[in-house]
Order: C-alpha cells, then structure tokens, then sequence
C-alpha cells in the first residue's frame, strides 16, 4: 500500500467533500488531489524520484499538506523538521538528512538562509496567501504548481519503502532520524482510527505540528476517513477554541500541555465546543485534575490515553482515563509487549512480576514498528536486542492487566539508596490547589548521593515550600523517600516542542535563583 493512494481513494469517494481548512482557504479532495499532482509533476521534472528526500521547514500549512502526499505519489521521503529546533540542531538534521530539495517560509526563513547544506539542494519558498511579495529561494512554491501537470504521476515506492523521516525531540541528545515506512504508517493509522473510534465524516484539529508522528497521523486518519483536517498554525489557546467551534470539530488529539492551555482561558467556558466528542492524548501523562477538568467542559464520549513513541508509535492505549487516572491501559492492536527487570542489559525473558517495576519494551515485528535509525547503526544496536525494542520507560502493571509508568531509567532519582520515581512525586504536588505545573529532578548532594528536588509553577504568591511538604506528608502513596527536599518556585518550567518538561535544563536555567527552602536533609 503506497500511502498515496490513500488520497487518491478519498477524492474519488467523496470529491466535493472538505479535506483541509486553512484560515480563509477551503480545499475539497478533488482540489487537493489536484494540486498534489501538479506539484509532483513539478517534482519529478525537478529530478526527484523514488527514496530521494524532501525536507519541509514549514509551519501547519496547506502547502505541508500538499508536499506530503506529492512525496508519497513519487515515492519519495519526507523529512519535515521542526522550525523550533536550534540552528545547531537544523543543520545537523539537514547534513543527516541530504535532502534534494528544502521547503520553507515567512516564519523559517532567517534560519534556512543561515545554514550550509552539502549537495547543493534546491531552496524552494514557500508564501503566505496574502503576501505580496514572492517568496525567496531558487524556486516558489507557486511557481511549481504553475509548472506541473494534472494528470496523475505515480513512481510507487513498496511497502517497506521510507515513507516519511521523522526526527525525535532529542531531549536526551542530539536528534534522531527515525524513518518510517508506507506499512508503518498505514498500519499507525488504522490502528488510531480504531483505537480513539474514529469515524467516517470526523473532523481534526491539526493543532500538533506535522512534524510530530500525532500530527501526521491525524492528517492520515483524517484522509483514510473522507474527514476535515483543520490546521491550526498557531497553538494560542484563543485561536484553537475559535477554530473548534467555528468548523465543528470533532476530534481532538492532544498533548497535555494542550489540552491544559484549552481549558484553562478564561473564554473556554463561553465558547460552543458541543461538537468535540473523542479525545486523545499522548506524548506525557495528564493529571487528574486536568482529566477531570476536560471531563467537566468537554464531556466527551471517548477519552483516550495513547502511549507509545515516534519509533513504534502505538504502545498502550486506555479507554478508561476517568475511572483509572495515570493509567496507560493495555497493549494496541499490533503490539507485544513485556516488562523486564530494570537494568541496562536485561533479556527479554527476564520478566518481572505483576505490582513490580519493570522497563517497557516492544516486539520489534510490530506492523507500526521502525527498522532502526537513519544513519545511526549505533543507536539501532543499544535500543533493538534479540528482536524487542526497549523504551527506556519504567511501569508495572496492576493486578487487572493495566500499565502504570512510573518514569525513565535516566531519570530515576536514587535517594539514600532508594528509587524515587518523578513522576509520582509529580503527580502528587499536582493534586494541590495552588500548583499549576511541577517537574521533579535529582540534584547532587554529599550525603544522599541526590536530593529530590521539585521546580513548581505557583498559581498564587502564596504557595510556600513549607506547606507543600506538609501536604506531601499528608499523602499516603508518597513514602518518605520521594518527599521533595528542596523546592524552587519558578515562572515556567522549560518544554520541547511537544510539550515534555526538559528536566536537564531546570538546574541550568535556574542555576543561582533564590530558592525556596525546604525541609532540608531532616530524618525520613
């Protein structure tokens, strides 16, 4: 199944039915597949042909849209980056990446003009609708469509063939290729369309950039279901209610981060949103108060928890947010799934108990599942063993089945010799009042090898360190081990750009900040 003729499909079904809305711009299925096949005719008289790759620094944008399923009819790769990365962080992506040609815009500009590219690619610009002024580069985007034909053009790649090369957020280091092939990808979305119930006719907002494996694969579950992709460029919390409740939106796949921003301005409550019905999140846990807040203003009929990675995609999902909060449900569709002990080199059949924390890892024969990272053997080696692939997630499961994570092997605090998970003291200084946001980290100290320190986003001046341990005291999950020993109040915690707290730049941000004092290196 070449991924392509998903939309090929979709146009004849249903032509006249909205595929994209853009701002004030509106495209059916038959425009869309019209303009995908003028810009590969385009393409292809450009010398691009089956595994050459594209790279796209572009915003959520119609044009994205179009350059995806033109890379998919020519079988070629597309590689989109994320704009926000560092010009560091482009360039090494860039060199990885050795692209034929190289989209960008208004907003991605600057940067481009500031990198060197080996290879001497093809610089195409891309401008805004209303801009007057054509866009710079070798090419424009609307040049192309003026130049290509709208007869169908196919070089089909096979199954296994890259579709798209995604790059991982590298919060843990540089990023990382991570191609993904038409089976993974179709695989990824029929088991999305089935795991969150979506529907023939549904509507998305693309609020998640096409960068990210959930943005795409809601431009994918949108098009397999004749539905309407709804593009959100810009993630202001203002924007996104407007756009939900002026285009009816449906279906809302999400980060957290999100969906907190969502229902927390102050206009949520007075906005039509009675159209949405399915959530999903993904990317880091929610917590209970936010479950219960987008239960409050959304009451949707689905709401799901989706665990899983740019690598194998699906996980776990949990239908069941509400009843089990924190919980990351069972395994998808395609997946295989075990916890083994948690040391570095531990075999796939080292299982451990049911109650005990374990590392996560995936059967690598997975449909959704990659084949190992671009150009990084290295890399492949560490994480694919004797055929699983290990997450570097920690979690156990409960007595009915159901997995609870618990953090990462790198992130795990080692107190006094004992193992405090962050994101249970996390989840913890959440279910205050007073606290908007709470990351947790190990710092080092002499005498506990690591002290539990604990950076928190106050909703008011009032919140002091001495009545957050008392509240921690009052907690009976949290053991005396994990209290935190230190707090630091801060104005916001520093994020990637899906949302994931960046827990190795709190020291360094707020390095000399007064901090507020906590209970020090008191008795447990």
């Amino acid at each position: 199944m070449n991924l392509g003729r998903l939309l090929e499909f979709a146009a004849g079904r249903q032509p006249q039915a909205v595929a994209v809305v853009d701002g004030e711009r509106r495209v059916t299925y038959g425009e869309l597949l019209r303009d995908v096949f003028r810009l590969a005719g385009a393409l292809r008289q450009l010398g691009v042909t089956r595994g050459d790759r594209i790279a796209a620094l572009l915003r959520n944008r119609l044009e994205a849209v179009c350059l995806f399923w033109a890379a998919q009819v020519l079988g070629a790769v597309y590689a989109p980056l994320n704009p926000r990365m560092a010009q560091s962080g482009i360039q090494r992506c860039l060199t990885d990446v050795e692209p034929k040609l190289i989209f960008f815009d208004a907003w991605t500009e600057n940067l481009v003009q500031r990198v060197q590219v080996e290879g001497k690619p093809l610089f195409v610009g891309v401008a805004d609708p209303s801009a007057e002024e054509p866009a710079g580069g070798d090419v424009s985007y609307a040049e192309l469509l003026q130049r290509g034909g709208e007869a169908a053009v196919w070089n089909c790649g096979e199954d296994d063939d890259i579709a798209v090369l995604l790059y991982t957020s590298g919060t843990t280091g540089l990023p990382k290729g991570v191609p993904r092939s038409h089976r993974n990808e179709y695989a990824a979305t029929l088991a999305q369309i089935i795991q969150l119930r979506y529907q023939p006719g549904d509507s998305a907002l693309a609020a998640m950039p096409l960068h990210h494996t959930m943005g795409l694969h809601t431009l994918l579950a949108m098009c397999m279901l004749n539905g309407k992709l709804v593009l959100a460029p810009d993630v202001r919390p203002a924007v996104s209610l407007d756009l939900v409740a002026r285009e009816r939106v449906s279906c809302l796949y999400l980060i957290p981060t999100l969906f907190n921003d969502l229902v927390k301005d102050p206009r949520a409550g007075s906005v039509d949103l009675s159209s949405v019905r399915k959530l999903g999140f993904a990317g880091a846990p929610m917590s209970e108060a936010l479950v219960r807040d987008c239960q409050r203003l959304l009451q949707p009929e689905v709401f799901v928890n989706h665990y899983g990675s740019t690598e194998v995609y699906t996980y776990t999902t949990c239908p069941q947010v509400v009843e089990k909060p924190g919980c990351a449900g069972r395994p998808g569709i395609h997946q295989w799934l075990r916890l083994v002990v948690a040391k570095p080199l531990a075999g796939p059949d080292e299982e451990v108990a049911a109650g005990t924390v374990g590392q996560v890892i995936v059967h690598g024969s997975s449909a959704e599942a990659f084949r190992g990272y671009w150009n990084r053997p290295d890399l492949t080696r560490k994480v694919m063993r004797d055929g699983w692939y290990y997450t570097g997630d920690l979690g156990y499961f409960d007595d009915a089945g159901d997995l609870y994570l618990v953090g990462r092997m790198d992130e795990m605090v080692i107190t006094g010799g004992e193992h405090v998970s962050p994101a249970q003291v996390e989840a913890v200084l959440l279910q205050h009042p007073l606290v908007q946001e709470a990351a947790v980290v190990g710092e080092p100290d002499d005498y506990w090898g690591q002290l539990v320190v604990a950076y928190v986003v106050a909703r008011s001046t009032d919140l002091t360190a001495q009545a957050l341990d008392q509240f921690c005291k009052s907690q009976w999950e949290l053991a005396g081990a994990a209290r935190p020993r230190k707090y630091v109040f801060v104005p916001e915690l520093p994020k990637g750009p899906t949302g994931k707290v960046l827990r190795r730049e709190l020291s360094r941000r707020y390095a000399g900040q007064a901090n507020a004092a906590g209970p020090g290196t008191e008795p447990r």
